[in-house]
């Protein structure tokens, strides 16, 4: 006799993974006649060789869409004294963009000023899964500030926390 498996409580799953902490980061693309981007907590490392990084996004996403049109995103690595900017681009119909200091990417994607780091992306891959989407991009281009003078921001149990500074940045 099989019990089958247990219902997992959409809730009880996102409080568990909540205890989780994660960076934030920024997805942003240019879609030819406006700048797009979104709140992303879900970013990790895929490949060193060739570099390879992975983002999810809803399927539901409006502004996905136009970055899988473009071919190509930046990631933009949020400082912990960037939370406005966090909560700026997760909302939806809003102007994300409005007072954000902003450069070019290589590739020409919309950089945020003062994050941590960015990388330059194009799309490698694209995977369903469930209500989301696995994207995969390959790297073309990257900054590092090696200052220690900002920490990561960080999401824990629903909401942001940091570091202490400087001993652990």
């Amino acid at each position: 006799m099989s019990l089958g498996s247990p219902v997992i409580e959409p809730l009880s799953f996102r409080k568990a993974l909540g205890h989780f902490a994660s960076g934030i980061t920024v997805i942003t693309s240019d879609a030819g006649d406006e700048p797009v981007g979104f709140t992303c907590q879900s970013f990790y490392s895929v490949s060193v060789n060739p570099p390879l990084v992975s983002f999810s996004v809803m399927a539901t996403s409006s502004s996905y869409p136009k970055i899988r049109q473009a071919g190509r995103f930046a990631v933009n690595i949020l400082s912990d004294e960037q939370t406005t900017i966090s909560n700026q681009f997760a909302q939806r119909g809003a102007d994300k963009w409005q007072g954000i200091n902003r450069q070019t990417s290589p590739l020409g994607n919309p950089l945020i000023g003062g994050c941590l780091n960015w990388l330059d992306c194009e799309i490698h891959a694209e995977y369903e899964a469930g209500d989301h989407v696995i994207v995969v991009g390959e790297v073309k281009a990257l900054n590092v500030h090696e200052s220690s003078e900002y920490c990561p921001l960080l999401y824990f149990k629903g909401q942001y926390c940091t570091l202490d500074k400087p001993s652990h940045c």
